[in-house]
């Protein structure tokens, strides 16, 4: 709104309407509001949901070794993040771009499912919350939405990144297509040419590659959706945790984007130019405030849970935003800390059903998502059950321990992935 207002003044020769053209200026506003909004917003907010006695079913103090007992703590907390995220983006985003409208979409959209699983855990009185199918077609239909816009869309263009030797053959410069064209090209880590294209894999469908490389992507731009969302939905399970993740690894994309976005920086990271995704700049700035703001509250001791309210939306954002600059496939090192949650829940489930089969009761870790299994006691588990992993780690850790050195491990990840693009 005020991009448009001030593109209007300009014309008058205002002072100063000149410099909402610059994407590092909109950027910069949008993490400072957002942020102002989540610290302000969320006093209120909180405040509103005590008075109201509307607050999480009380954590299991059982599974915790230093007895910290979590009753009467308000959640929905998504809520703040998403007020946070849409306020600013509304205001200093450029609304006809079509990657700002999918990444509007996919945070009320996910915000929403949310919504429902934590209405239904606090005021159905159902612990399960919303039944898991209807989840799942919720993420698979965003998914689904977003891939067939980056598909259809005419605005979702890139211009190809090229190798060119120089006639002395001792430097490749990088140089891009001057025409932007539909394409199924995507980054790919530690190769030499860096990209690999949808298409190609499809190749074996002969005149039809192309059309099936569409199919393709869209089936992963469905699979990375419901997987990050999932993802960081399990990552949220103590004060602080995701909402520290999601903030680190919102300032890698924040790179991402705005080198995909500069024809100079793309050149040289020997990446495709992405014409219009400057405007995820805005939207991931934003989110970064949105988390550091959503942090004053739910550090520990929280005073306020994001719930799946806020962590499907987290997920879904980040998950969507790596499709459009064409970045999926970094994903499994940028989030790590969510792949690795996820996959601690999937070794233990199946390898318990498996031993199950055999009549044998034996579990992989102390307890997962992974999180839990740092501060577990021996003592603590279930004595019908053998344990593979039962003596590690060697002792329980505080839970604000845990939470930084999660953060921590999830800043290495993130230097590793940006390391990516220049290691080949």
């Amino acid at each position: 709104m005020l991009y448009y207002i001030f593109r209007f003044l300009e014309q008058f020769n205002i002072p100063g309407a000149h410099i909402w053209t610059y994407i590092s200026f909109r950027s910069l506003l949008a993490l400072i509001l957002s942020l102002i909004i989540s610290a302000w917003f969320g006093e209120y907010f909180i405040k509103w949901m005590k008075r109201r006695n509307i607050s999480e079913t009380a954590r299991d103090v059982s599974i915790d070794p230093f007895g910290v007992e979590k009753k009467g703590v308000p959640t929905m907390g998504g809520i703040i993040i998403i007020v946070s995220i849409l306020v600013p983006v509304l205001l200093l985003g450029r609304m006809r771009n079509t990657y700002l409208i999918l990444m509007i979409v996919t945070t009320v959209w996910l915000g929403f499912l949310g919504f429902m699983d934590d209405y239904i855990k606090i005021f159905k009185k159902n612990k399960d919350g919303l039944k898991g199918k209807y989840k799942i077609v919720g993420q698979v239909s965003i998914g689904f939405i977003v891939g067939l816009v980056l598909w259809l869309s005419p605005d979702a263009v890139i211009r190809e990144n090229v190798s060119e030797p120089q006639q002395d053959k001792q430097e490749i410069v990088v140089k891009h297509k001057t025409e932007a064209v539909k394409s199924l090209q995507t980054t790919i880590p530690f190769i030499k040419n860096h990209n690999l294209n949808y298409s190609d894999i499809m190749s074996f469908c002969g005149k039809y590659k192309v059309a099936a490389g569409w199919v393709l992507f869209v089936l992963m731009t469905i699979f990375v959706v419901t997987a990050v969302s999932n993802g960081a939905n399990l990552n949220d399970g103590m004060d602080g945790m995701c909402a520290g993740n999601s903030a680190i690894i919102g300032v890698a994309l924040i790179i991402f984007a705005y080198v995909s976005s500069h024809i100079v920086y793309a050149a040289y990271f020997d990446i495709m130019y992405i014409p219009g995704s400057q405007e995820l700049v805005v939207f991931l700035s934003a989110f970064v405030g949105a988390m550091i703001g959503f942090l004053w509250y739910n550090a520990y001791p929280a005073q306020i849970f994001m719930g799946d309210t806020g962590s499907l939306t987290i997920g879904g954002i980040i998950g969507v935003c790596a499709l459009i600059i064409h970045k999926e496939l970094l994903l499994p090192v940028l989030c790590g800390i969510f792949f690795i949650e996820s996959l601690s829940v999937i070794i233990q489930t199946q390898w318990f059903k498996i031993q199950k089969r055999k009549g044998k009761r034996v579990r992989v870790f102390r307890a997962t998502p992974i999180h839990d299994t740092f501060r577990r006691l021996d003592s603590q588990l279930d004595a019908t059950s053998t344990y593979i992993l039962k003596g590690w780690p060697h002792r329980p850790f505080h839970e604000s321990k845990i939470t930084i050195r999660f953060w921590i491990t999830t800043i290495i990840l993130v230097a590793l992935t940006i390391i990516t693009l220049k290691v080949r």
